[in-house]
């Protein structure tokens, strides 16, 4: 095949871009922030980078939107073309190019939710809370709907494992390249300020090329405590607020704001940072100390500086606004306790008491944080306490926009944070819970035992230092049995010792394999009936968590099975707690990736079994997700908002009864999918030598090298089986390899087991949980592409599998069109199919790239000391980028 001339290369890639029916706004940004990106190359001080950048770029856009071998051959032979060096150069490039475009892409998004800003014409009708709570209280009445709007709760759980596979540093040159992109956009076309952003903008830009896009080293516990931290500062502490004031305001209407709000906070926030030993040897009891202590200097800071900012505008004079008696005892009692601070502050505010009042709250939470033990608070409900004399004084004097205006946003953030921010939780795994009581009772002791005690005595650290809520929940990996649970509280009490006081634990069980999910209702009743747990139930008024997860079941028996397996299990027991009268809380490991349980969270919500919601969901947010989601302010609101709504609704009589009658409908249909897919998952995971075959073929091994997150990527020191390997590399490493197959692998045996079409088509239409599923398949089938899938398979000597992996694959590609009655995967969804289509040639060029540098890995002789470090970083390189393009790690 010829190559193209420039006058039809220049035509290709212009035809593709103009074909891609994007928002002008959006194109717009696009176009501009790669020309500058391009400006970058050509400045960058290597002669012919941006040309052979362009090169590549042409060839796998031609390759892409001709589809012939021989384009597709060609684009190969350019990547192949290039030095180990020029690789590196390019690999880099287009993983910039790919941080620019989610750039443009999430600021889309932001212009797009300020455009809408809560309009009910713009809105779902199960897309915000105050929408959800008109639909639900027309079925169940204002009274009822109320009720259950005071007692939603959506607690997301932040964890570290991995994090996202870009760099703090490159993540807040982003930060800064998004600023700058509002201040371009908004500035006089032409003037200077318009200038002044564009010229800062190469200077990010450049910034960008230039920072080191691998860490040198993994990230410490403690580092990944402060990235998260990150997330809180910027957004999550004023976002938090600003949601419930939106739906209040939505709610109350023109009575807003001038009296007390029917919105309870409803968000509480988790982390499994600094607390998830479960693998992870670096998280020692000491890290668990710190991780709470960081957490809560973070929200004292803001606190103080919230309580100051409102004192000094509470500027409303006594006479206007006169104090009541209790803000006049409170006010003598602050005095009497910091005179000095009493006395300026007096002087400076002669007749403003509530002004008065706030500013000394604002010192008094600064001696909170410096554990000045005569001014500290002694807990947050003894500074909530003060906060609402200050508010009901306000109301007393006819002031309500004051008191429910800022000072309830005050009132909501230390409801919703407390003085510890994050809920920090602690997660082992049975067995080693197991190994130190076995010790413990032959009255030996180890280092393993020392440090599993320790935990508890640093939990009961935290519990009393920052309050009971600061650490409380222990999840307990590969829960089989009620002793698994009860061995917690006899550690605990081991930790106390004589006479010691035991920290006040809620011990979680975590199903996980597809055994577990199954066996989960006998356990839990056999969790119910131990003196220990039946203690703490009769102290909650029977309040319990279970948690689900969804990787390892899924890579035990394939995501289909898994699916239908963890909605059977909600189900059972949702209904087993009813039965014993307890106020479930299921809690969703759920990862980033489809392969582990991502996806939309509130489609997924919406699809649930009957009575296993009831208002309350909580799950794990996880790496990139979790900047994803919560990195910019108007999209976390637009996530909190989008997700609680679900939650809300989800209860309703009528999903309820959709979601159980559809169940019952498509129940064999269930039932010939579940076995069907797990056959073939079997057929290609249980074959002999699949796991070193599966290792030869995608970036397994290499994964582990980066430096994602604190946490080891397997549990050996080897992988034999797929036992030996966590979901994350098992999810990741399919995704490099362009496959996905962790997202969709056995779909498409399952829907031609059932083989009639209508009936498909009918299940996908008014059956939640597989409309969900096929859904997120699609998604998982247009980010894979079977030309690139099949380069990475021919790396092992197994055609079997690689035939049975490519067959699947265009079996389930088949059936997901026909279900879905569309031309291609994500007809349905065009702005989704839109911004994979977008992204897939640069992916396809970051692919071509690993694809040469892992079969120069593979090609190594045997018995080489160390690989070749060059093709190395390239590959890792390589799986950055392609992280960016696909917005997936694990």
């Amino acid at each position: 095949m010829r190559e193209l001339t420039q006058t039809e290369a220049i035509d290709l890639v212009g035809r593709f871009e103009a074909g891609q029916e994007l928002p002008e706004s959006m194109r717009s940004d696009v176009r501009m922030l790669g020309s500058l990106l391009g400006q970058v190359l050509r400045e960058s001080g290597s002669p012919g980078l941006y040309d052979d950048v362009e090169r590549l770029r042409t060839a796998t856009i031609h390759a892409y939107t001709d589809e012939s071998p021989e384009a597709f051959e060609r684009a190969a032979r350019v990547a192949d073309s290039f030095t180990v060096q020029r690789a590196d150069e390019v690999a880099r490039a287009f993983t910039c190019y790919f941080h620019l475009v989610n750039l443009a892409e999430e600021h889309q998004r932001v212009r797009i939710l300020r455009e809408r800003d809560g309009r009910p014409e713009k809105e779902n009708a199960t897309d915000s809370v105050a929408a959800a709570f008109v639909r639900l209280a027309a079925e169940v009445g204002d009274e009822t709907a109320l009720e259950r709007l005071q007692g939603l709760r959506f607690h997301p759980v932040f964890t570290a494992h991995p994090t996202e596979a870009r760099r703090r540093a490159i993540s807040s040159t982003i930060r800064r390249l998004a600023a700058l992109l509002v201040e371009h956009n908004t500035s006089l076309r032409g003037g200077a300020d318009e200038r002044r952003a564009r010229r800062r903008m190469l200077e990010e830009i450049d910034t960008l090329w230039r920072t080191a896009p691998l860490r040198a080293e993994k990230p410490s516990p403690t580092d990944e405590v402060r990235a998260v931290m990150a997330v809180f500062d910027e957004t999550l502490y004023t976002a938090i607020p600003h949601v419930y004031r939106r739906v209040d305001d939505a709610l109350q209407g023109i009575a807003a704001g001038q009296r007390s709000p029917v919105v309870k906070p409803f968000v509480r926030v988790g982390s499994w940072v600094g607390g998830d030993r479960d693998g992870n040897p670096f998280v020692t009891a000491s890290v668990t100390r710190k991780a709470a202590a960081i957490a809560s200097e973070h929200v004292l800071i803001g606190l103080e500086r919230t309580a100051e900012r409102i004192g000094r505008t509470l500027t409303l004079d006594a006479v206007t606004t006169p104090p009541s008696a209790a803000l006049t005892d409170l006010w003598q009692r602050m005095a009497s306790a910091d005179e000095e601070a009493a006395a300026e502050i007096a002087k400076r505010s002669p007749a403003e008491p509530h002004r008065r009042i706030l500013l000394l709250v604002a010192r008094r939470i600064a001696a909170t944080r410096a554990r000045n033990a005569d001014q500290a608070y002694r807990d947050p409900e003894e500074l909530l306490a003060e906060l609402r004399i200050v508010q009901d004084s306000l109301v007393a004097g006819a002031a309500p926009r004051h008191a429910y205006g800022g000072l309830q946003q005050l009132i909501w953030q230390v409801e919703t944070f407390g003085f510890h921010l994050t809920e920090l939780e602690v997660r082992q795994h049975s067995n080693v819970h197991a190994r130190v009581l076995a010790e413990l009772d032959a009255g030996t002791s180890s280092e393993l035992s020392t440090e599993v005690l320790d935990v508890f005595r640093a939990v009961a650290f935290v519990q009393k230092r920052f309050g009971p809520r600061a650490a409380g929940r222990y999840i307990v990996s590969f829960t089989r049995s009620a002793e698994d649970l009860a061995n917690v509280y006899r550690l605990a009490e081991y930790a106390a010792g004589q006479g010691g006081k035991a920290p006040v634990l809620d011990v979680v069980p975590l199903f996980e394999t597809f055994a577990d999910l199954q066996a989960a209702p006998r356990i839990l009743a056999e969790v119910v009936a131990h003196p220990a747990v039946a203690a703490r139930l009769a102290q909650t008024g029977r309040r319990m968590e279970v948690m689900l997860g969804y990787s390892d079941s899924s890579k035990d028996v394939g995501p289909v099975a898994a699916n239908l397996a963890l909605y059977e299990a909600q189900a059972a027991i949702s209904a087993w707690a009813r039965e014993e009268g307890i106020e479930l809380t299921l809690f969703h490991g759920r990862g980033g990736a489809l392969g582990r349980g991502g996806g939309p969270a509130n489609s997924a919500i919406l699809a649930q079994p009957p009575h296993s919601v009831d208002g309350r969901f909580k799950l794990t947010e996880q790496g990139e997700v979790i900047f994803a989601r919560y990195g910019d302010p108007a999209i976390a609101m637009r996530h909190i908002d989008q997700v609680a709504a679900a939650t809300l609704l989800a209860s309703s009589p009528t999903i309820e009864r959709r979601n159980s009658e559809a169940a019952e409908r498509y129940a064999a249909v269930a039932a010939t999918m579940d076995a069907a897919s797990r056959e073939r998952f079997f057929s290609l995971v249980k074959a002999p030598g699949f796991a070193p075959w599966f290792a030869t073929v995608t970036p397994m091994e290499e994964v582990g090298l980066l430096a994602l997150g604190s946490r080891p990527a397997r549990r050996g020191l080897s992988v034999e089986s797929l036992e030996d390997l966590r979901a994350i590399p098992w999810v990741f490493a399919w995704t490099q390899a362009r496959i996905n197959l962790a997202g969709w692998f056995g779909l498409g045996t399952a829907l031609e087991a059932v083989g009639d079409e209508e009936l498909l088509r009918g299940a996908y239409r008014d059956w939640p949980l597989l409309h969900t599923m096929i859904d997120n398949v699609a998604m998982s089938l247009a980010k894979a592409d079977a030309r690139i899938a099949r380069k990475y398979l021919d790396l092992g000597d197994r055609a079997d599998l690689a035939d049975l992996v490519m067959d699947e694959m265009a079996l389930t590609r088949s059936w997901v069109i026909r279900v879905t009655d569309g031309e291609g995967v994500l007809s349905n969804r065009p702005i989704l199919q839109r911004a994979v289509k977008m992204r897939s040639p640069y992916v396809d060029a970051l692919s071509l790239l690993q694809l040469r540098a892992l079969r120069a890995l593979r090609a190594a002789p045997a018995g080489a000391e160390s690989p070749d470090p060059e093709q190395q970083r390239l590959l890792l390189l390589s799986v950055s980028g392609v992280a960016a393009g696909l917005q997936n790690t694990g």
